[in-house]
């Protein structure tokens, strides 16, 4: 595979641009408990330069989800018993596809076979920009042999627990040792962007590899995933590819926790200081 070296940079803004010009975006997550995962993607979006920011989440803890940040507008979705996305929120999700140019689906979202259906329909619809992070991609391995039904255009963000349930729904071979190897094997089978999270967060199409060499041990914690989920969904809106999107987005996000570490030491450092953090590390990305 091609090695990338250059992170790629968002274009200048123009004087007369208006909010419409760098995206409209819909982050699709949350659930009872877990509601901070969808506003933290959403808070993440906007920081990352998107021009509209929609977080869709279960009725039931959409006055938390706004209550956090008043910049990023809220979608209420039907919810079943459990406080998760119920199947009934299908044709409002569908809804959000024509009405947004990227989607990202599963922050703080949950396992469930309903939600199994909707990402099932989300993956059928063409020319769609999606990105699935968290139980989105515990919910997409359980999916029998979904690459055959994929015609939306997809980001994999996984961490390495994830990658192996991604992996043992796809290949009868063993994982290997190898992080570069599994994600670009991986990403040639399903005709995807895989980024493969952790020290080193490899990014590929299966032909070109970009191994990232930003980030700190601090950012091991809660949320981190979150925001990256949210950076890169933003970039996507700004009109980037898929892949430099997704490059630029794990530079900047371990940039940005590269400053928050020097600020407040990486054994403190929480989600929100990478948030906090992304203004400089913009600045110092342009």
């Amino acid at each position: 595979m091609q090695i990338i070296e250059n992170i790629p940079k968002l274009k200048p803004r123009a004087i007369n641009a208006h909010k419409g010009d760098f995206g409209k975006v819909c982050i699709i997550g949350g659930s009872i408990g877990m509601s901070g995962a969808a506003a933290l993607a959403g808070r993440a979006a906007l920081r990352a330069g998107a021009g509209l920011v929609r977080v869709a989440i279960p009725k039931s803890v959409l006055p938390i989800v706004a209550s956090i940040e008043p910049s990023y507008t809220t979608i209420p979705l039907a919810e079943d018993s459990a406080g998760r996305i119920s199947a009934k929120a299908i044709n409002t999700i569908l809804d959000a596809v024509s009405e947004n140019d990227c989607l990202a689906f599963g922050p703080g979202i949950g396992i469930s076979g309903a939600l199994r259906s909707i990402l099932e329909a989300l993956i059928k619809q063409e020319q769609l920009r999606l990105l699935i992070d968290a139980d989105g991609l515990n919910n997409l391995s359980a999916i029998k042999d979904w690459p055959a039904k994929l015609k939306a255009n997809l980001i994999l963000t996984p961490h390495p627990g994830e990658m192996k349930r991604l992996w043992a729904g796809l290949f009868r071979e063993q994982l290997p040792p190898d992080r570069r190897d599994q994600a670009g094997k991986l990403a040639q089978r399903t005709k995807t962007i895989v980024v493969l999270k952790g020290a080193g967060t490899v990014v590929t199409d299966g032909q070109k590899v970009y191994i990232n060499k930003t980030g700190n041990p601090g950012m091991a914690t809660a949320g981190s995933g979150d925001v990256l989920t949210g950076v890169i969904t933003a970039l996507i809106g700004q009109g980037m590819s898929n892949f430099d999107a997704a490059v630029l987005g794990v530079y900047i996000h371990g940039s940005a926790g590269d400053i928050a570490a020097e600020r407040c030491g990486q054994v403190s450092l929480m989600a929100t200081d990478i948030i906090e953090s992304l203004p400089k590390a913009f600045l110092e990305n342009k």
